[in-house]
């Protein structure tokens, strides 16, 4: 007779196989990755063209055509890798940021020469005297010229040279008055310069934007996996990695502004609210004043007066500390040129205003205050009703909205919005960016246009409509509302 008490023996049970993927996916997954390696290869291509094509004063028009391609590609590549695996992704994305941000590389700046300033102030840093201290034409700073900076030949006609009253030929914007930018950008300038081959000009300071490009990409990807979505990880990152603007922007014009997206990826994306969140947002808005636009998304439902006191804090130190040194060297002139820089950017009456959109609306005495008003209402609902899990968003909105209020004509501000796509995936607000591009290269071609406030307003309409559709698709499909994200801590 058996003991029924006996416990039952178990036989191993072989291995459960994973049932294989049908082949119809198997199929387009590897269609996917090749139509995106092939449209990566085109954007790559034309890139490279595109910067070697000429500069906005003399063939806007061609140059405006290289973009238009570039942003039609880099649609339909963004489009296609999101069926791709999410391993073959990462490749992708990392490669086509690499690829992309080389072809940049193939001309110098083609649309800005803010550069040559970047490379004259980590000269000058290097040589032991402060950037705001004297202006590039300044006699106490005329033994570090040379004739890269300050050519002595020719009539000075060629782009990017400009010629002061006393008659010297310069190759910086605004050679007669100090430098505008805050000290997180001049340690870069100086690093950059230290690490320079003598003679080299300007191609280390456009490495330098590759590298910085390049590590936001790095950045964003590794953000995406933290939030334990893995599969749309790569292709939220190639919203930046791929993204036009990046290229032309970061890296050929080397703008400073990529420092800043980089420290704020890392501010909402790996640290939580606190001490640290606030030390890296401190840093980039010791880049470029913008970024102190994430404060209210960073703080997003947060109560706790503590909690808000670490973060505020935090970045005021930050702020602080770095502005010490030069403060030191500079005493009260540590601002340099950025109040002047700030009313001079009025922008040129009869072509491009502030408040393009508010100015169809209301008087121009009345846009301002209007602006402000608008600002301080967007700021405290990202802060009251924001999502502490996805800060990204309500600094997303309202950096946008700021933009779209504002109207400037320079692409590169929007590099930051740039980075917030790629953080948050609402592609919809890259039309900020493609705004500011045609309107900064497009105006010569259409005198007489509106074209600020019709560039503006397409933005606008976008972007409106994305959120409608987005808001129609959250009540068709709640349980897409509650897809895998974890906080940043």
């Amino acid at each position: 007779m058996s003991d029924t008490t006996a416990p039952h023996r178990r036989h191993p049970q072989p291995p459960t196989r994973q049932p294989a993927a049908p082949a119809h996916r198997t199929t387009t997954a590897r269609i996917s990755v090749l139509v995106t390696a092939v449209l990566l290869a085109a954007l790559t291509a034309v890139v490279a063209g595109t910067v070697r094509a000429g500069d906005n004063e003399s063939d806007p028009g061609r140059l405006l055509a290289g973009y238009a391609v570039a942003w039609t590609l880099f649609a339909a590549a963004a489009w296609a890798v999101r069926k791709a695996p999410a391993r073959a992704a990462t490749v992708l994305v990392l490669a086509g940021a690499a690829a992309v941000a080389l072809a940049a590389l193939a001309a110098p700046p083609r649309t800005s020469n803010d550069m040559y300033r970047y490379a004259w102030d980590g000269r000058v840093q290097a040589a032991g005297v402060s950037p705001y201290a004297h202006p590039p034409a300044a006699p106490e700073l005329a033994k570090l010229r040379d004739d890269w900076l300050f050519p002595a030949d020719g009539s000075c006609r060629e782009w990017g040279l400009t010629r002061t009253d006393s008659g010297l030929c310069v190759r910086i914007n605004r050679p007669t008055v100090p430098t505008i930018y805050p000290p997180v950008a001049e340690g870069w300038f100086f690093a950059v310069h230290v690490l320079s081959p003598p003679h080299s000009r300007h191609k280390p300071v456009q490495v330098g934007g590759a590298v910085l490009a390049f590590g936001t990409t790095l950045a964003l990807l590794t953000v995406g996996r933290r939030r334990g979505d893995p599969r749309r990880a790569p292709a939220r990152a190639a919203l930046w990695g791929w993204c036009p603007a990046v290229p032309f922007e970061a890296v050929n014009n080397a703008h400073i502004d990529t420092l800043g997206v980089l420290l704020a990826v890392l501010a909402l994306g790996t640290a939580g609210a606190g001490a640290r969140r606030g030390a890296l947002l401190g840093a980039a808005t010791a880049v470029k004043l913008l970024p102190v636009l994430f404060l209210p998304g960073a703080l997003s439902g947060q109560r706790s007066p503590a909690r808000l006191a670490r973060v505020v804090s935090a970045l005021l130190a930050a702020v602080a500390l770095a502005y010490l040194p030069y403060v030191i060297a500079s005493g009260p002139h540590v601002l340099g040129y950025l109040p002047g820089y700030l009313q001079e950017e009025g922008y040129d009456p009869g072509h491009v205003r502030r408040f393009a959109l508010l100015r169809l609306l209301l008087p121009d005495s009345a846009a301002g205050v209007t602006v402000i008003v608008l600002l301080t209402l967007t700021a405290l609902a990202v802060w009251w009703r924001g999502d502490p899990a996805r800060p990204w968003r309500g600094a997303l909105v309202l950096t946008g909205t700021a933009l779209l209020l504002v109207s400037p004509s320079y692409p590169w501000y929007s590099l930051l919005v740039v980075g917030l796509v790629a953080l948050d995936g609402r592609w919809e607000w890259l039309t900020v960016t493609v705004a500011g591009t045609v309107l900064y290269l497009g105006g010569r071609l259409l005198p007489g246009f509106p074209l600020q406030a019709w560039a503006y307003g397409m933005a606008a309409v976008c972007v409106a409509l994305g959120a409608c559709l987005r808001a129609a698709a959250a009540r068709r499909f709640p349980e897409r509302r509650r897809g895998p994200c974890r906080s940043g801590t």
